[in-house]
């Protein structure tokens, strides 16, 4: 199984849709610190639902912070999203 972090990391930079739930949402997601920090922004397209995180690296420990949800939500949506490829959004 995948960490947190290597499931963050296969986000790419920028804006791109994910499957959550059966259901489409649109990322984006913004790289600091060489790596060191991400953001993150899903929204459930089409709705209301969102999921938005930072997640901080440093030499000894990694820290989710979710903004204004439970930790539970965020682990649950990094843990289960399907990326959708860029090739299979424009057919």
């Amino acid at each position: 199984m995948m960490t947190l972090l290597e499931r963050i990391q296969k986000i790419p930079i920028g804006y791109s849709e994910v499957y959550y739930k059966q259901v489409k949402y649109g990322v984006t997601k913004s790289e600091f610190n060489q790596g060191k920090s991400y953001k993150i922004y899903a929204k459930e397209l089409g709705g209301t639902h969102f999921i938005s995180l930072n997640y901080y690296c440093t030499s000894t420990n990694e820290f989710l912070k979710p903004c204004e949800m439970p930790a539970e939500d965020v682990r649950h949506f990094l843990e289960n999203y399907l990326l959708i490829p860029y090739h299979l959004e424009n057919e």
